[in-house]
């Protein structure tokens, strides 16, 4: 086999999709936890320096910035509001092309700047309380990557300098090779308790939401489990000590959120299920400050919890117990050659395709998995497998042509794919995955 063929096979998966089997467990870390700090953080950054040199250079230059870690600070809550008494620290480390032709790229710079735009445009418009300047320190541990790696990315650039903020890769027609080994496996659809962990935190973490409930901080962990038809649902809520006055009031509030939860749930997934909810299930009454989850800033970061970089949340916005996972942090990845995010992204953009397309013809469930060899053209992979869980009636042979047509199509669209994800954000691509919100849905069904 040449190393341009593709290599697509479609087989049948005999197994009850996710929603019919027995248990469930999902979780979702939300937008202020630790670890979905450091995810966004190079995420932000990798977009930002694939601008930066896109505008320099006309090109995107060799990068991998997917490690960060946030170790936690000190502080000291107090009813009423306390303070944070020691700062966090945010390390981004890895590979970058810091120096071209003889210019210079301000690589930590950017890096420390990217850092304080996501916290800007994703924590502060809920809570104007963490301050990236006064709360963060930075440490910036970015080197030039090996000649080898870099050669991938580097060799063939061509400058020609450009304006606007939209990347398009896809004008230097230019095939990269993928610049690791590695598998990524994608599915669809999703099910009732994945949506439903998804858009709870969102829901949590929603403008509206902390206008109603200001005592309620970023930092916000869903785990749901499922036993058949009952439903278990423990929420993790940071508390913003500023507008919590007393352990009675913390009580109090926590209550009413409680039950908030409780409604959203009932009215929007679960209406006529056992549902068993618990709310910062480590709180005791009569301890004071020592037995609430009471913070400064709403992120446990200030001084319990630290963060990395694929810690937390998967490509698909969860962490699905129950399903196939890629070890790879897409977050920070280089969006034109390095195949731990563009395989992790396109193997659920597949899926889901294809479940869009053929649900009706009786495919139930569709897993996608694909497999990179290093310095293999990425439009090429060594391997692309596509599962299928059926109907009884439905045979995998009346169905193989329309999904190899379909992956074939979107592997020689590539080009393409490569400038979105170098435009686009991961919340654009979950947010379509996981459709409609409730509150949504329920308008577009009224008259």
């Amino acid at each position: 086999m040449s190393s341009s063929k593709k290599a697509i096979f479609v087989e049948e998966l005999r197994q009850q999709p996710l929603g019919e089997q027995p248990l469930e467990v999902v979780e979702r870390k939300g937008i202020g936890h630790p670890d979905t700090i450091c995810d966004g953080v190079v995420e932000e950054f990798s977009h930002a320096l694939a601008l930066e040199y896109w505008k320099r250079f006309h090109d995107i230059l060799h990068y991998n910035v997917d490690k960060a870690f946030l170790r936690a600070g000190s502080a000291e809550q107090q009813w009423g509001g306390g303070r944070i008494t020691r700062p966090m620290l945010l390390i981004l480390g890895d590979r970058a092309t810091s120096t071209y032709e003889s210019e210079v790229i301000d690589v930590g710079g950017i890096g420390i700047g990217s850092a304080k735009s996501w916290i800007r445009k994703n924590i502060i418009p809920l809570h104007d309380i963490l301050d990236p300047d006064k709360h963060i320190e930075y440490q910036v541990e970015i080197e030039q990557g090996s000649r080898e790696l870099s050669g991938i990315v580097n060799e063939g650039a061509t400058r020609a300098s450009v304006s606007g903020e939209y990347v398009r890769f896809s004008e230097k027609n230019r095939v990269l090779s993928a610049n690791d080994t590695s598998a990524t496996v994608g599915y669809a659809p999703l099910s009732l308790v994945e949506r439903m962990t998804y858009h709870l935190e969102r829901h949590l973490n929603s403008k509206s939401f902390k206008e109603e409930h200001p005592e309620v901080g970023e930092d916000i962990k869903v785990m749901s489990v499922r036993n058949r038809k009952s439903y278990d649902v423990t929420v993790a809520a940071a508390f913003v000590d500023r507008y919590v006055t007393s352990e009675e009031d913390y009580f109090r509030k926590k209550e009413v959120v409680k039950q908030e939860i409780n409604d959203y749930l009932t009215s929007n997934f679960i209406e006529g299920h056992d549902l068993e909810l618990s709310l910062n299930a480590l709180d005791r009454k009569g301890k004071g400050l020592h037995g609430v989850y009471l913070t400064v800033t709403g992120t446990s970061a200030e001084d319990a919890d630290s963060g990395e970089v694929g810690r937390g949340n998967r490509v698909d916005g969860l962490i699905s117990l129950n399903r196939p996972a890629s070890n790879e942090a897409a977050a920070g990845k280089n969006t034109v050659s390095h195949v731990g995010l563009i395989y992790n992204v396109l193997s659920f953009e597949l899926a889901h395709a294809i479940h869009a397309e053929l649900g009706e013809k009786g495919v139930k469930e569709v897993y996608v998995w694909m497999v990179s060899q290093i310095g293999r053209p990425v439009r090429s992979p060594k391997n692309v497998t596509v599962q299928l869980v059926l109907s009884p009636s439905v045979s995998i042979s009346s169905l193989q042509g329309e999904v190899d047509e379909l992956v074939s199509r979107r592997l020689d669209q590539m080009p393409q794919f490569i400038d979105e994800l170098t435009n686009k954000r991961s919340d654009d691509y979950i947010a379509a995955w996981m459709g409609p919100t409730p509150e949504t849905a329920r308008k577009r069904s009224c008259p």
